[in-house]
This record gives structure tokens, C-alpha cells and sequence, in this order.
């Protein structure tokens, strides 16, 4: 097959940035050639950091911008569910992107990213789903030229491959110009850089108080095998995640002193 033939019949793209955010630009400047129809689905405004929530309280604006593509008054979860359960259901898509996000997305972050999220959605409504981000160093200087340039052949390389239907893949663009970009890595999920949540408190002139919310991050040392290091030797990074998040070590030891402690109940005639 030529690698400018299409390899999908259907695409649903989607971000956390928003509508009208330059990552998604780049998304559909990139898949343009890999599918045959080509669905935009996003947040109306930036919903970054709403993981994969959902909006259950309240009716969702769907506003038609054009020819298969739509802005939603809600989430990046709530944009893959509407796509998928009403405007593209006469035929699901083979798979959806979400992305390109603006900012790595690594280690915990990703259990607050919008854009990961939209792709778990997406895995559990039985659609594939790939989540993308470009690292930076300067927020006003991101290099979207990488993933423009790398995203096609990452995305028919992973069609290629394939990947167990419980799984999204998270995908990272190193913060480097594209033709320094080292080869395609399959890395494990990394500490990241993630640290914490600061409060900022403020007072508006009214003498009301009000709050922001900040994250703090801090580089790590991390795994080997890791995304993070991967990224940071100029790496594409490709991870697997899935809903599944037991803490085995944990949970072996819980079990063991629950264990031990009802031998010692049925032991001691005190109790």
C-alpha cells in the first residue's frame, strides 16, 4: 500500500485544548491523507484538566461549525460520547486522536489530561483512540512542526501493529526541532514531573476571595524504559494505558495483615 493512501475510512478527531486551540490544527493537517473522512469533534472553550469526566448534570450544546465538524459546550469525554453515540452513528469511526495537546503529557499528569481522557473515553465506548502531546520548553515557541511532521507515519506505524482493545495509546513528541527526532520508542508510564497542587489565593475589588488552582512540577529520576527519559533523549514516546489501576504491591500487603490479622482474632479467645 502507497504511504500516502488512505488507511482509514473514518477518523474522529478531538482535544482538551479547544475548538479553535493550534494543536488541532496540526491533528488535521496530519491525518489528512490517512482517512478517507476526517470528523472534528471539540470542546467549544479549553477544557484541559478534566480528565475523563463527563457531563451528567446538565444538557450539551452541539454547535455545527461545518461539513463534519462540530464544537461542543462540554468535555473532551462528552465530545467522543456525542460523536460516537449520535453524529456519527451510522458509522463509528476507526479510530480516534485526540491531541495534539499543547505540553507533555507523562506519568500522573495523565490522570488529569483532558486529552488522555477523551482517549479512555473512547475505549470504553470499543473505539481505538490514540492521545497526542508535544513537549516544549517555551510555551510561546512550541515546536509543532514535530508532530506535524512525525504524527502520520507514528500513526500508521501503530495501525500496523495494533493493540489489545482495553489499552489507548499515549503518544509524545519530544521538544526538539523535527529533524532531530530520534527514533519511535515503547515506553512504560514514568513518575513524570507532576508534584503537586498548589492554591493561589487572590481578592478581587469587590473584597471577595477567590482561588487558582496551580500545578507544580519538578524533574524526577525515572525508569530506564520510561517515557520520560525516552522524551527527553529526543524520543517519540508510545505508552499503552488502561482503566485497571491496582496497586498489586499494595494490595499483596493488605491482603497479608488482613490475613494474619483474622488468624489472630480466631487465635486470641479475648477477642
Amino acid at each position: 500500500m502507497s504511504e500516502t493512501a488512505p488507511i482509514f475510512n473514518r477518523v474522529l478527531l478531538t482535544n482538551d485544548d479547544g475548538y479553535d486551540a493550534p494543536g488541532l490544527k496540526i491533528l488535521e493537517q496530519a491525518v489528512a491523507t490517512l482517512a478517507r473522512e476526517v470528523w472534528v469533534v471539540a470542546p467549544a472553550e479549553d477544557q484541559s484538566g478534566t480528565s475523563h469526566s463527563l457531563s451528567l448534570h446538565e444538557p450539551l450544546r452541539v454547535h455545527h461549525k461545518g461539513e463534519r465538524r462540530f464544537a461542543v459546550r462540554g468535555t473532551p469525554g462528552d465530545c467522543v460520547a456525542v460523536a460516537v453515540g449520535h453524529l456519527m452513528e451510522d458509522a463509528r469511526p476507526d479510530l480516534v486522536l485526540s491531541g495534539v495537546n499543547r505540553g507533555a503529557n507523562l506519568g500522573t499528569e495523565t490522570v488529569f489530561s483532558g486529552t488522555v481522557g477523551a482517549a479512555m473515553t473512547s475505549m470504553l465506548v470499543g473505539v481505538p483512540a490514540i492521545a497526542l502531546s508535544q513537549a516544549f520548553t517555551d510555551r510561546e515557541s512550541v515546536p509543532w512542526n514535530t508532530a506535524l511532521e512525525h504524527a502520520p507515519n507514528v500513526i500508521r506505524q501503530l495501525a500496523a501493529l495494533g493493540w489489545d482493545s482495553d489499552a489507548c495509546l499515549n503518544v509524545n513528541f519530544p521538544a526538539i526541532p523535527a529533524k532531530d527526532v530520534g527514533p519511535i520508542r515503547m515506553t512504560s508510564q514514568g513518575a513524570g514531573v507532576l508534584q503537586g497542587v498548589d492554591v493561589i489565593a487572590r481578592r478581587d475589588p469587590r473584597e471577595l476571595d477567590y482561588y487558582w488552582l496551580k500545578l507544580s512540577r519538578a524533574p524526577r529520576e525515572d525508569a530506564a524504559d520510561s517515557e520520560t527519559v525516552s522524551l527527553r533523549a529526543g524520543h517519540v514516546t508510545v505508552t499503552p494505558l488502561k482503566f485497571e489501576r491496582t496497586h498489586e504491591h499494595a494490595l499483596s500487603g493488605l491482603r497479608s495483615r488482613h490475613l494474619a490479622g483474622e488468624q489472630k482474632t480466631s487465635d486470641d479467645p479475648t477477642f
